[in-house]
């Protein structure tokens, strides 16, 4: 019998119907929304290349080829493809596949292949063949059986099996016929990170049919799901100019209207409905899987999933690059190389790519499988994280960056450029590494609550970054570079110098972002009182204040003095031109959700793009904690709670004044209050919270927000190893005292 039942095959039938028919079978025996369909088995093809005769004159032309020639290997693969497609199929196997088809429903079906060594669990380049969509009729369906069959000895089959020592005679094909899905949403998910392993799941999605994600012909949105800490993490939406859907029985691309280009394809309902899906599915098969999904009615559908072979242990940083940067995309596989641009738009051009050539094209196909191996990097126009390009430079651990956009026009043959593949950036030029110290690392400890830390003093970044190993920076604080200068700030503006003022803060931010890369680095705008400044060239004309604590600083004096507060967005702003995407930025000494407003729109007036970073506000005032919800409906991410200017203010106590330091505590009920209602409504409105004053540093406070509920704790670099240990203790005895509630 040619024919079996989706439901009917299992893991243990792989053989003789190839890892997606099985994988298809599983899924639906745990009980997922699978489409129903059939499979032809892989016996099928091999008794349809006996009977024809056919054996005896594929392999050996395939047993003879040097499949590093291009152009010979596509010969061979194209001569073998035509004698399967124009053989006719053996009447017995036609005719059950017929009746299978009509006891189906007479529906539309999708039409892939499964492949028995391809697809095996341990195999990658899983899905090396066709698939077909929107089929319909009998007549179609066993046509597109025979380009499945046909499709075993596509040149980058033929290429993955040599490479890989398959023999050619071993390996045979089976055939999934599989209810169509008109997709109204569709995507990828990684259920956990496709390079680092992390519990992070990453689902990329598009309008109408998946297809357009995986040509690249889109870049889709991106949403990653922290598994750890149970939220959304990151929501990134793409460029989405067209649709691929059915229409008259045909799949068409449509143009999206313009409100539709960039509006979000899942709502958060839809995401968490997907995690879980993905998480009973990793669970199942007890290794990351990437799985393929769609929608329509509402209903969510997974029509495949195969486990992720391209998580990697290690992977070697570059220190610094040098030359200008030419061109931003998505950094898809990491690693940096240098090499000399060839521009390939079709497979006439695959032969002039070299070993050691960065390959630029519109978006690779499979058959560009052997120049992607020859290159040292990849660079596409199109594309996102689940792209062709993305997923084969993974698998061959070469850097890539997709959706360039433009770069076809804009690199030319020659030319010498870096590509780095973890931050999406080609630069000109070629990399220069520096010599890396050696630190003492210790274990790290997971913990849901992130353990971040304070910095002031750029140049020890990178050594605070790798002994601390901590999941960030929760406090940059830029006054203490900017008290450094030379001149007051104010002076650089006056005497003509902003731009040079501008360069300085971006050289010296860059050293703390790029350290920390790629966790977040939240970086607060000025706060220093103004008798720090009066020392400074230009400082004279500093006002005297009786309390400076109390007096002209943070956002209340950037918004007088605007042109300073631009000079700040605007370092920022370069930062993320260069493409840096690790970013908060945060606002302190807040006292009305008019300060956040203003704030906002002087950073939009110099260009500065707040949907490629995250934007919050200090909590130091007990004004800024009791109108918290005003303050959030202004649009924030995240709020840093600053307990050292929250204590002083909430208790009248100026922090400086030794008269009265006794009575400076941290851990008085006032604040403790104030910190609580602020954890408990962000939590509802879904703002990530943080703690950055002296009080994140200690344990017995930091075991409290912990149980409050906090995100994260920015700690001083001495203690982060300590408050992480502290952090992991309480959340232990949290998931204890949960289990025991539910006996």
């Amino acid at each position: 019998m040619p024919i079996l039942w989706l439901e009917e095959v299992d893991r243990n039938d792989l053989p003789i119907v190839g890892g997606k028919a099985a994988n298809l079978g599983e899924l639906i025996r745990i009980g997922l929304p699978v489409p129903d369909g059939f499979v032809v088995d892989a016996k099928s093809f091999k008794d349809f290349i006996e009977r024809v005769g056919l054996k005896e004159k594929i392999y050996p032309i395939l047993n003879s080829l040097d499949v590093e020639k291009t152009d010979e290997l596509n010969k061979a693969s194209e001569k073998i493809r035509e004698m399967i497609e124009r053989s006719e199929m053996p009447k017995e196997i036609e005719i059950e596949i017929r009746e299978a088809y009509r006891k189906l429903g007479n529906v539309y079906v999708a039409v892939r292949s499964s492949a028995t060594a391809e697809d095996l669990p341990e195999a990658s380049f899983a899905g090396q063949q066709e698939t077909y969509l929107n089929v319909f009729g009998e007549d179609e369906v066993v046509e597109k059986v025979k380009k499945c069959w046909a499709s075993l000895f596509t040149p980058r089959a033929i290429y993955y099996r040599v490479q890989h020592n398959f023999k050619h005679e071993n390996v045979s094909i089976a055939v999934v016929v599989q209810k169509m899905i008109n997709s109204e949403k569709s995507g990828v998910m990684f259920t956990s990170h496709p390079v680092t392993g992390e519990k992070k799941c990453l689902i990329e999605a598009v309008f109408g049919l998946g297809e357009a994600i995986v040509s690249g012909s889109v870049t889709p949105d991106t949403y990653v799901y922290d598994r750890m800490k149970r939220k959304i993490e990151e929501v990134k939406v793409g460029e989405k100019k067209f649709m691929l859907t059915r229409k008259d029985g045909k799949t068409v691309k449509v143009d999206l209207g313009s409100e539709k280009v960039n509006q979000r394809v899942l709502s958060d309902e839809e995401i968490l409905k997907l995690v879980e899906l993905g998480e009973v599915i990793e669970e199942h098969y007890g290794k990351p899987q990437d799985v393929e999904w769609a929608v329509e009615n509402g209903q969510i559908y997974i029509v495949q999933s195969r486990p992720v072979t391209t998580i990697k242990e290690e992977k070697k940083e570059v220190e610094e690059v040098e030359g200008k940067v030419l061109l931003k995309g998505l950094g898809a596989s990491p690693g940096i190389a240098f090499g000399r641009v060839k521009v390939v738009f079709g497979l006439n051009d695959l032969s002039k790519v070299e070993n050691g050539d960065i390959l630029v094209t519109t978006m690779t196909t499979p058959d560009m499988v052997p120049a992607m191996k020859r290159a040292s990097a990849i660079v596409t126009d199109e594309g996102g994280m689940t792209c062709h390009a993305a997923i084969v430079s993974r698998e061959l651990g070469v850097p890539a960056v997709v959706g360039t956009k433009n770069a076809t026009k804009v690199l030319k043959d020659g030319v010498v450029v870096t590509v780095d593949g973890s931050r999406g950036i080609i630069y000109s030029g070629k990399v220069e590494e520096k010599e890396e110290e050696r630190f003492e690392i210790y274990p790290q400890i997971v913990t849901a609550t992130e353990v971040k830390v304070n910095l002031s003093v750029p140049d020890a970044a990178e050594k605070v970054a790798k002994e601390t190993n901590a999941d960030g920076v929760g406090l940059f604080r830029i006054e203490h570079m900017i008290l450094g200068l030379d001149k007051h700030p104010m002076k650089f503006i006056k005497d003509g110098e902003v731009e040079k003022y501008i360069e300085l803060l971006y050289r010296e931010m860059k050293k703390v972002v790029k350290a920390f890369y790629p966790k977040p680095v939240w970086i607060r705008t000025l706060d220093a009182p103004t008798d720090e400044f009066r020392t400074m060239i230009g400082g004279e004309e500093e006002p005297i204040e009786p309390n400076p604590m109390l007096g002209y600083r943070g956002i209340r004096r950037d918004l007088i003095e605007v042109e300073h507060l631009k000079a700040q967005f605007r370092a920022v702003k370069k930062l993320v031109d260069e493409g840096f995407t690790n970013i908060g930025l945060m606002i302190p000494l807040v006292i009305s959700a008019d300060e956040v407003r203003k704030a906002k729109d002087v950073a939009r007036e110099v260009g500065l793009d707040l949907g490629k970073i995250k934007f919050g506000i200090m909590v130091e005032t007990p004004a800024a904690a009791l109108i918290i919800e005003d303050l959030i409906e202004e649009g924030i991410d995240f709020v840093s709670i600053g307990s050292n200017d929250l204590t002083q203010y909430t208790l009248a106590v100026d922090r400086n004044n030794q008269l009265i330091a006794h009575l400076y505590d941290e851990r008085h009920p006032a604040v403790m209050k104030l910190i609580e209602r602020v954890i408990k409504i962000c939590k509802e409105k879904k703002v990530e919270t943080s703690i950055c004053g002296q009080a994140g540093s200690y344990p017995d406070v930091v075991a409290k927000l912990v149980e409050m509920g906090i995100d994260s704790v920015s700690a001083n670099p001495d203690a982060v190893r300590k408050i992480r240990e502290v952090v992991a203790k309480v959340e232990k005895k949290l998931i204890l005292e949960k289990v025991r509630g539910f006996r």
